[in-house]
């Protein structure tokens, strides 16, 4: 899988990619009648991305989160609606890991996942 950030590859390969294609309505105008009816008003379809990685070293974590520092960062994966590769811009929300472990003097988090959401 060809995965990259601002035109770099990625620095650590997820597992699992999971791609959820967003409705956004607006809040406002989206409503429903007495009867049940919706009247929908949506603005846009957007794109999030969750990544899971399996266990990865310290010398893999770090670049990994260098590489998504930036406040916005244009990310090319394969869109499940566009049938092929697409770039997006994107930014990252929470990237929980759990605790690491240390074995022969190398520190390995596991568990370790993100979320990217379409600008």
């Amino acid at each position: 899988m060809d995965l990259k950030i601002n035109g770099a590859a990625i620095a650590a390969m997820p597992s699992s990619i999971q791609v959820t294609v967003l409705d956004l309505d607006d809040a406002e105008s989206t409503t429903r009648t007495a009867d049940g009816t919706l009247h929908r008003d949506r603005v846009a379809v957007k794109r999030q991305i969750e990544l899971t990685f399996n266990t990865l070293e310290m010398g893999e974590i770090s670049p990994l989160l260098q590489q998504m520092s930036d406040v916005f960062f244009d990310f090319t994966y394969p869109d499940p609606m566009v049938g092929g590769y697409v770039t997006k811009k994107v930014y990252v929300g929470d990237r929980p890991g759990n605790i690491p472990f240390e074995k022969d003097g190398i520190i390995y988090w596991s568990g370790f996942k993100m979320t990217l959401t379409e600008r």
